[in-house]
């Protein structure tokens, strides 16, 4: 019996070094080659070679959607051309299984090569964009992935069109215009700039930082890379470590534009190239520039749990945007503020108008922030005219949120911690430490250490509820009053969004309870005359001489019929808060206050 256990271990010991030695011998190669012949056509042409899969059939797949931007945008609609070949040039037979899948019929064949062309004309942060000026490719709209092989290292050549001399990319770099990715997952998010842009440089805890600027504009390069290192520095303060050896900024400036999106090592940033010298518009893109940069720890690195490993076929849902992008938001003002870019008052207005924005969105009364996050696959990237009323922003109420906890943080250590040492300590356990995503429970959980208190009732009254906070309960830990000056306002409602088309006044939005709303007006009502009076191009001075209480005699057109609706003109219920010091704040009050804005030295 011993005998035949020994034959049988040394048995399954030769199959597996076999085993080992065959898949040795049959290891695979990812290659891709990134081409532009012709870029005022808007086509990259991709050619994916797989080699030493030796396979009945290798499936293609393109990704749906761009991590970072939660909506799913079928990528694969700009695909065509796809043919495949083998190693000796011979045609493979190939064919689209699905929408976003093509099955090529390698009979296993040493290598499959891949050839397509991607239509790429969509200048945003989350596709790609090839004109006679740039290319600039986000790795999901453009490299499909063979299926089964998404851990497969690999190489990227880049042949940029004639006299194109840059390529800025967080990829690491082996020859010129050459990458190498260790899988997929960091191929996709890493983008590229591909042109004559300048490159600028800084460095920042002893790493390089390269910022590719396209499209020009009135930005002071040697201010605006000390500026940015300024901002960068102050991020880093947070975590107190980075965790890249590398990073690269992409800014798109345009002439109208913005917005970013992050990445493992790099961020895209939009802008309009005439910004810089407006002190407004400035520190508008030095927040920004904080926002993304703040994504390298939270998102990228500490993440809801869903986010990552990504599933690019499909919808990834989670309840947590609001802390991976609203408690970004909270940040990105603030680190403006503590790098001394903003003044005290200028970052307190900020902070009531992110508050306000929230309070007079209607739909902040009926979609929880927690749903929000949910729905965004369906619905915060395709907005409506129904849309303020029904939704709220998982960015600025998450934003808001974050002030708010961390006042509670402060406030129950005296101001010994805050939300960063809550961020620290999450960064710390579930990425350094346990290399995965957290849940609400965890992150909840966190906080409580942090506050010394339970926040299942923060959690279900804001997050998962929408119970408007006691906001001078939460700022008075740092000696501010929350005042609404438009408390004893006695102004009529109306509530309708107007436009004016070939002389039509036409209704373009109407407010969740508010005069209108309560009287019947629709979206693509003609407003023919209010009171009796023929309405012109501005309706603000006749809605202006309207009385509370009364009901406004309206005619409108609709679906070409005259209709005449009595609308009944309610008080004007919007908020209008301002943050102010009290006279003679507490030492803890102060010191709360100082530590959170960064103020040393008072």
């Amino acid at each position: 019996m011993l005998f035949q256990k020994r034959i049988k271990l040394i048995l399954l010991f030769t199959f597996w070094v076999l085993a080992i030695a065959g898949n040795a011998a049959f290891a695979a190669d990812l290659k891709y080659t990134l081409r532009m012949p012709e870029p005022h056509t808007h086509y990259f042409e991709v050619e994916a070679e797989l080699s030493g899969a030796r396979k009945k059939y290798i499936d293609f797949v393109m990704p749906v959607w761009a991590p970072g931007s939660y909506l799913v945008r079928e990528f694969s609609k700009n695909v065509e051309s796809v043919t495949a070949t083998d190693k000796a040039g011979q045609t493979l037979r190939s064919e689209k299984i699905n929408k976003n899948t093509w099955r090529v019929y390698s009979n296993r064949a040493d290598l499959v090569r891949l050839k397509y062309k991607v239509y790429a004309f969509e200048l945003s942060v989350r596709t790609s964009f090839l004109d006679a000026s740039h290319g600039y490719v986000n790795g999901t709209s453009i490299f499909m992935y063979p299926d089964g092989y998404k851990n497969q290292s690999g190489t990227l050549k880049v042949e940029p069109y004639q006299g194109w001399d840059k390529v800025s990319t967080g990829l690491k770099s082996t020859a010129k215009f050459t990458y190498t990715f260790p899988d997929y997952d960091v191929l996709a998010d890493s983008p590229l700039e591909i042109g004559t842009h300048e490159v600028y440089n800084f460095t920042a805890q002893g790493v390089p930082h390269e910022v590719a600027m396209y499209g020009g504009g009135n930005y002071e390069p040697k201010k605006l890379m000390a500026d940015m290192q300024k901002v960068v520095e102050e991020s880093i303060k947070i975590f107190g470590k980075l965790p890249v050896d590398r990073y690269v900024f992409i800014v798109h400036n345009l002439n109208r534009g913005g917005g970013g999106l992050e990445h493992l090592n790099s961020t895209t940033l939009q802008t309009s190239r005439w910004n810089y010298t407006s002190e407004s518009a400035y520190n508008g893109f030095l927040s920004l520039v904080a926002h993304e940069y703040f994504h390298l720890w939270n998102v990228k690195r500490l993440r809801p749990a869903p986010l990552g490993p990504f599933d690019y076929t499909k919808e990834n849902y989670t309840r947590l945007l609001w802390v991976s992008e609203g408690i970004t938001s909270y940040y990105d003002d603030l680190i403006v503020r503590r790098a001394g870019y903003t003044a005290p008052k200028q970052y307190l207005d900020i902070v009531a108008g992110s508050i306000n924005s929230v309070e007079n969105t209607p739909g902040n009364k009926i979609q929880p922030v927690s749903e929000s996050s949910f729905d965004a696959w369906i619905k915060y990237y395709r907005r409506n005219e129904n849309s303020n009323n029904a939704e709220v922003s998982y960015y600025t109420k998450g934003g808001v949120l974050g002030h708010l906890l961390n006042m509670e943080i402060m406030k129950s250590t005296q101001g010994e911690k805050s939300l960063d040492d809550v961020m620290r300590a999450m960064y710390a356990r579930y990425y350094e430490k346990l290399d995965r995503g957290f849940t609400e429970t965890e992150f909840k959980e966190e906080l409580a250490k942090a506050a010394g208190k339970s926040m299942d009732a923060f959690f279900n009254d804001f997050v998962n509820g929408t119970k408007t906070p006691d906001y001078n309960a939460y700022f008075e830990a740092a000696g501010l009053r929350v005042t609404n000056q438009n408390a004893n306002r006695n102004e009529p409602s109306w509530g309708a969004a107007t436009s004016v088309s070939a002389g039509k006044v036409m209704v373009t939005g109407v407010s969740r309870g508010s005069s209108v709303w309560e009287g019947g007006l629709n979206v693509n009502d003609e407003i023919i005359a209010i009171n009796g009076y023929r309405t012109e191009s501005d309706i603000r001075n006749v809605v202006a001489a309207l009385k509370i209480g009364e009901k406004a005699e309206v005619v409108v057109a609709r679906d070409g019929k005259l209709q005449t609706l009595q609308v009944p003109i309610l008080k004007d219920q919007s908020i209008k808060y301002v943050l102010e010091r009290v006279e003679n704040p507490t030492a803890v009050q102060t010191k709360i206050y100082n530590k959170w804005l960064g103020i040393t030295g008072s």
